[in-house]
C-alpha cells in the first residue's frame, strides 16, 4: 500500500512502536467468539506483571464499583465478567504501549481517551452496532495524536492550542500536517493487526458524511469524541452534537434525548485513569 507523503512519517514511526502484548491480540481475536475461558484470559494477563498490576488497580476503581476488594486476576474475571475484563485489559495495554513525552499531558489525553471509549458504547447501542468494537475504536481513535507528538511536537502542540472550538482539532491538523489524527490512527491499527472494520472506520472518521461507503462505526467514533469533549468542558451534549455534527445526527436518526439519558456519569468514566498511569 502506497501512503501519501503527508502520512508516511507517521507510518514509519508507528512501525517503531513495540507490538501489542500477547493478551491484547488474544482479546482482539475474542470479539468474534463467546467461548474464550475467563481463566485463560486471567492466565495470559498474569504473564505480564506490570499489566496485571494495572488491571487489578483499575478493577478496584470506582468506575467498576466492585462489591469487595479484587485481590487476584481470577477474582477480577469472576467479579467483572469477560466483557469488562477485556475492556479494562485493552485500556491498560494501550496506555502501556506509548512512552511518556516531554511537554505532553498524558493524564488529560488518557482521560479524554477513556471518555471517548465509554461514550462510544451507548451511541453504538442506539444504532444497533457492536458495543465492544465501538469501545475498542474509541480507545484507539486519538492515538494518532500521540504519533503526531512523536514526529512533530511543535505542530502537534500548535494544533491543540488552536483547536479552541468544539470538534475543530481535525481541521487544524489537516492544515498543519496535511492529515488528521484518525487517519494516522488507521495506519497504527493496521500495523497492530486490528480488525479491518476498525481500520476503515478510523480512516472515515475525519469526514464521516463524505466517505463512501458510509461507515456507521466511524460516525459513532466521531460523535463519541464530541460527547467526550462536551462532558469534559461542561457543555450541553445535545447542543454540542447539533452545532458540530448536526448533519450526521440527522442522517443517523439519533434520538439525542435517549442518548443523554443513557450516557454514563463522566466522573465514573474517567475515574480509572490514575490507575493506568502508574
Amino acid at each position: 500500500m502506497t501512503c501519501p507523503t503527508s502520512i508516511a512519517p507517521f507510518v514509519q514511526r508507528a512501525c517503531t512502536l513495540p507490538a501489542m502484548p500477547e493478551v491484547a491480540h488474544k482479546l482482539l481475536k475474542s470479539f468474534d467468539r463467546d467461548d474464550l475461558p475467563l481463566p485463560e484470559i486471567a492466565g495470559l494477563i498474569g504473564r505480564d506483571q506490570a499489566l496485571a498490576a494495572k488491571v487489578l488497580r483499575l478493577a478496584n476503581s470506582s468506575r467498576y464499583s466492585p462489591s469487595h476488594t479484587v485481590t487476584s486476576l481470577n477474582d477480577a474475571s469472576a467479579s467483572l465478567g469477560m466483557r469488562t475484563l477485556r475492556d479494562l485489559t485493552l485500556s491498560a495495554s494501550m496506555v502501556g504501549a506509548f512512552p511518556a513525552m516531554q511537554g505532553f499531558d498524558r493524564l488529560t489525553f488518557w482521560r479524554g481517551t477513556l471518555a471517548v471509549a465509554a461514550y462510544a458504547q451507548p451511541i453504538a447501542r442506539a444504532l444497533d452496532l457492536d458495543e465492544d468494537m465501538a469501545y475498542l475504536g474509541g480507545l484507539m481513535l486519538r492515538t494518532g495524536q500521540l504519533l503526531m507528538w512523536m514526529v512533530d511536537p511543535d505542530h502537534a502542540q500548535q494544533a491543540g492550542a488552536q483547536a479552541k472550538e468544539l470538534d475543530s482539532r481535525i481541521g487544524f491538523e489537516t492544515v498543519l500536517f496535511g492529515v488528521a489524527h484518525p487517519e494516522i490512527t488507521a495506519e497504527l491499527a493496521r500495523h497492530w493487526h486490528f480488525p479491518d472494520v476498525l481500520v476503515e472506520a478510523f480512516r472515515a472518521t475525519t469526514q464521516p458524511m463524505e466517505t463512501r461507503p458510509f461507515s456507521r462505526l466511524a460516525a459513532v467514533l466521531r460523535l463519541a469524541s464530541v460527547v467526550a469533549d462536551c462532558r469534559e468542558s461542561g457543555r450541553s451534549v445535545t447542543e454540542g452534537l447539533l452545532s458540530t455534527q448536526g448533519d450526521l445526527v440527522v442522517h443517523l436518526g439519533m434520538d439525542l434525548d435517549w442518548l443523554e439519558q443513557h450516557l454514563p456519569a463522566h466522573e465514573l468514566v474517567i475515574s480509572g485513569v490514575d490507575a493506568l498511569m502508574h
